[in-house]
């Protein structure tokens, strides 16, 4: 089977369970904004100075397809997707903000002011801040869909976009430091 379908020449990309959307919809924008953010990590994984940082994306990276499938989950099929696929939880969110503490913990939080993505010269904290700002790009295209009849019902969804922000923030720091 050939990448090149075809079936999007008209506009329109499948979701799951043979659900078609016009690809300027708002859950398609959603979709499309954490796939650019999984993207986004790859350089910072591969530049990363410190090991941790490239173990903190590589368990992350996995958790944003897991995410990217709740969101091709047409409104009303949840239930069918998690008979294949465990649902987002609580523990990927704690597991987040037990690195926000390790990081503060660890330094990453000496800052002066607003910080200068990239004024350090270290490429793996310029990563981070663009994968940073990705996140937060896709948190707000979720935020988009609530009170429509696209909302994503599970909540950990938010509070996961949210938390790794703040990930992403601290290991930018982090990374800057390393190099110092």
């Amino acid at each position: 089977m050939s990448i090149a379908t075809r079936r999007g020449d008209e506009g329109e990309t499948d979701l799951l369970f043979g659900c078609r959307l016009s690809k300027s919809h708002p859950r398609v924008h959603a979709l499309g904004a954490v796939d650019e953010l999984n993207a986004a990590l790859g350089p910072l994984r591969i530049a990363a100075q410190r090991s941790e940082t490239r173990e903190i994306v590589g368990i992350v990276q996995p958790w944003l397809i897991t995410l990217m499938g709740e969101l091709a989950t047409p409104p009303g099929l949840e239930e069918k997707y998690a008979t294949t696929h465990a649902p987002f939880d609580l523990a990927k969110v704690a597991y987040l903000d037990e690195q926000v503490a390790m990081l503060e913990a660890g330094g990453a939080l000496q800052f002066k002011g607003w910080a200068l993505p990239g004024e350090a010269g270290v490429m793996s904290g310029a990563y981070a801040d663009l994968a940073r700002v990705a996140c937060r790009r896709a948190e707000r295209h979720v935020v988009d869909l609530i009170g429509t009849d696209q909302e994503v019902p599970n909540q950990e969804v938010m509070r996961f976009l949210n938390r790794l922000a703040d990930v992403l923030w601290l290991l930018a720091r982090w990374e800057e430091r390393s190099a110092a």
